[in-house]
């Protein structure tokens, strides 16, 4: 699949390099699998060869990022309740039951902070973004956590692409390669996140049980001699 994008890029530059890898990372915000990290490092390489202004490029490569997101959002805001119930169809493919079961949960649990990690987990974009649209997010909390994510990453690839071009086969296998540290290395920080979050939940409730003595709201009066007048 590399090989085959950096044929088409290579036989680009000014505008349709940068119309080309925007229409990529469109496709690839709609679940179409094709590799978005490589895409945005391409666009870098054509920034090396002269074929493209770095700073422009990043630029269109973000937006790419937010407009595909942003689309496959939509989508799940319109027709994410039909999903699943006409087996076959493109979305159905892409977003089926149990991923979207799972992501539900996640949902539950970690709310927003979902759609940032989401952004450097491949494989579960188009399904969580989807899913953020179906259960009803607001959409100005999915763009700011979208978007704080997108300017980590667009920025970064289009750089690498431009910075080692001249070793474009060994920085898309090291990327490939260090994909999978990410991946492990952002599962490990959820768990202990969660872990620890319900430790310190579990401790600060305990801590707020303080045991309160009974106490008597009114004195009782003592016995009373007779024919003894009460000061």
């Amino acid at each position: 699949m590399e090989q085959q994008l950096l044929t088409l890029f290579e036989s680009t530059h000014g505008v349709l390099a940068y119309g080309l890898v925007f229409s990529v990372l469109l496709l690839c915000g709609l679940g179409v699998p094709l590799p978005e990290d490589v895409s945005l490092i391409l666009g870098g390489f054509l920034v090396f060869e002269g074929k493209a202004n770095l700073q422009l490029m990043m630029a269109v490569g973000y937006l790419g990022i937010i407009v595909g997101d942003s689309t496959i959002y939509l989508f799940g805001r319109r027709i994410g309740s039909r999903v699943g119930t006409r087996p076959g169809g493109f979305f159905s493919r892409i977003v089926t039951p149990e991923k979207r079961a799972r992501v539900e949960n996640l949902f539950k649990r970690h709310g927003e902070k979902i759609i940032f990690l989401a952004r450097f987990l491949p494989g579960v974009r188009a399904v969580t973004y989807f899913t953020a649209g179906s259960v009803g997010m607001k959409y100005s909390h999915f763009a700011f956590f979208d978007s704080v994510a997108a300017l980590v990453s667009a920025p970064v690839f289009v750089y690498l692409g431009f910075y080692f071009g001249g070793e474009l086969e060994q920085l898309i296998h090291a990327v490939r390669k260090g994909q999978t540290r990410v991946v492990i290395g952002v599962v490990v920080a959820v768990v202990g996140w969660v872990v620890v979050s319900r430790l310190w939940n579990r401790f600060r409730a305990k801590s707020e049980q303080v045991v309160v003595p009974p106490t008597a709201t009114t004195l009782e009066a003592p016995p009373q001699v007779p024919g003894q007048k009460v000061p």
